[in-house]
């Protein structure tokens, strides 16, 4: 209970912390007993999706050129990767694991909610202002970035890698564990990604930061950026690189906008 003067003690915030942590916990627990029930259908028809050619990536991607650019062996019709399983236990823990991850990344916006009217009462009316803007922008921006990373540098990646072979005595053989590890490390990186912006937008406000460091950085930005795009699309070909370049220097020109001059 407050106290007479209206302050919460140091106890009463350790209880609303509580709460609100039970709250988060409960959200994520409901909704990954919903995905572990529909799992089956969620791996085929959306995490499974990027190993057929009939993925919209892939026939873009060949309508375009890319695959003369990247030098492919197999079309977007014949493209297929077939996972194997090689670890008694290993489709059970996937089945729990990817659960869980979606429900946490489904309650993000409910998790950050939580978490705000935990903090809000001892904000001013202008820091409540700016973190209201500051939830819809990180919300927004992480889903954005998932989205690039599930329809573009994992199914790039995966084409690429699926189809490259050292030797053609060395068949490619792709375990559900490998898959499934690039899968999620790669959308969730996307989203921590894009919320660059978000960060620099803060960073801003609180006098960190200024207009003209991205100015001055910008030609070692473009170097940066290079690399992390070919690190995430590891093709040697400009055509792919150009396509995960391109988003990612246009946050950097965002954060920058965010920023005050």
């Amino acid at each position: 209970m407050p106290n007479p003067q209206g302050e919460m003690t140091f106890w009463d915030h350790l209880d609303a912390l509580r709460a609100t942590l039970i709250r988060i916990a409960v959200t994520v627990t409901a909704l990954a007993v919903i995905f572990f029930i529909f799992m089956p259908q969620i791996f085929d028809t959306v995490i499974l999706a990027p190993t057929r050619g009939s993925f919209p990536l892939y026939r873009l991607f060949d309508a375009l050129g890319g695959r003369e650019l990247m030098g492919l062996q197999s079309s977007a019709t014949d493209f297929h990767v077939t996972l194997i399983n090689t670890q008694l236990a290993s489709q059970f823990f996937i089945h729990m694991s990817t659960s869980c991850w979606l429900g946490v990344i489904v309650a993000f916006p409910i998790i950050i909610y939580q978490l705000w009217l935990f903090v809000s009462p001892g904000l001013y009316p202008k820091e409540k202002k700016n973190a209201s803007m500051a939830f819809l922008m990180g919300n927004v921006m992480f889903f954005l970035g998932m989205a690039v990373g599930y329809f573009l540098a994992f199914p790039l990646t995966l084409r690429f890698l699926a189809d490259y072979q050292l030797s053609a005595d060395i068949p490619n053989t792709i375990t559900i564990d490998s898959y499934m590890d690039n899968f999620l490390m790669m959308i969730l990186l996307m989203g921590a990604v894009f919320e660059l912006p978000l960060l620099a937008w803060l960073l801003g406000k609180a006098g960190v930061l200024k207009r003209g460091f991205f100015r001055k950085y910008r030609r070692h930005a473009i170097v940066a950026l290079l690399i992390v795009a070919a690190l995430i699309t590891p093709t040697g070909d400009p055509f792919s690189l150009a396509v995960v370049f391109l988003p990612i220097y246009l946050l950097w020109e965002a954060s920058a906008a965010a920023v005050p001059a």
